[in-house]
């Protein structure tokens, strides 16, 4: 536990070195996620996120997504959902806000080597973004590749790993352009339906390097009916 703590910190002070103004500071994402789960076949789930520029100040990003999840098996799950968000693009003041209209497909995988396990995410996205005037709406196809693990600690404490890779179609209103996002986290089990993390997530996208805390709280509930 304390050598993977020293990894943990040692990884986030060897990152925190940048160039741009934006760089130059540690934002924040806070992360809500629920799934509700309706039968052995069927779940929704439901996510908010606040992105800070600054740790829990100068507001960046806020997303909210609502996703009907189908469980083809224990390892596979498709998903199909809608996302709205709200985007500001100024840094060192308020600027003009950019609205989003979002919904994706997904497929889901589970598997394990050995005794560690995988998870592998891939999304298909379809934005329509309400740029302020006098610029256009913009809309974007973009793919979203994600690989994580979840490693059990004990059955309070985890060690949650993702990486994700996503890239934007070029259209004739937009460039393509890629974007990695690096996260690792202390995973802490609250109660058996609910657990809390604590991390650290990498953002390279455009040229920036950027570099967020991310505290998130994430909680299951079975709404299927249980046999007396």
């Amino acid at each position: 536990m304390k050598k993977i703590s020293t990894i943990i910190f040692v990884f986030i002070c060897c990152n925190v070195l940048a160039q741009s103004p934006i760089e130059d500071k540690m934002g924040s994402w806070f992360t809500y996620g629920a799934s509700y789960r309706i039968s052995d076949k069927i779940s929704i789930s439901n996510v908010v996120q606040s992105w800070h520029y600054e740790v829990a100040d100068n507001f960046n990003f806020l997303f909210t997504s609502l996703t009907l999840n189908y469980h083809v098996s224990p390892k596979i799950t498709t998903s199909v959902a809608y996302g709205w968000m709200d985007i500001d693009s100024g840094f060192n003041k308020q600027g003009p806000h950019t609205f989003e209209n979002r919904t994706y497909e997904q497929l889901g995988y589970k598997h394990k080597i050995g005794k560690l396990p995988f998870d592998h995410r891939l999304r298909l996205e379809q934005r329509f973004l309400n740029k302020p005037a006098p610029k256009d709406n913009v809309f974007h196809n973009r793919m979203r590749y994600r690989l994580g693990s979840k490693i059990k600690l004990n059955n309070t404490f985890f060690i949650r790993l993702n990486n994700e890779f996503i890239w934007t179609i070029q259209t004739e209103k937009n460039d393509a352009f890629t974007e990695n996002r690096a996260y690792g986290a202390l995973g802490i089990n609250v109660f058996k339906s609910a657990n809390i993390q604590v991390g650290y997530l990498n953002r390279k996208i455009k040229g920036l390097d950027l570099h967020r805390l991310q505290l998130g709280f994430f909680y299951k509930l079975d709404l299927r009916k249980k046999n007396i």
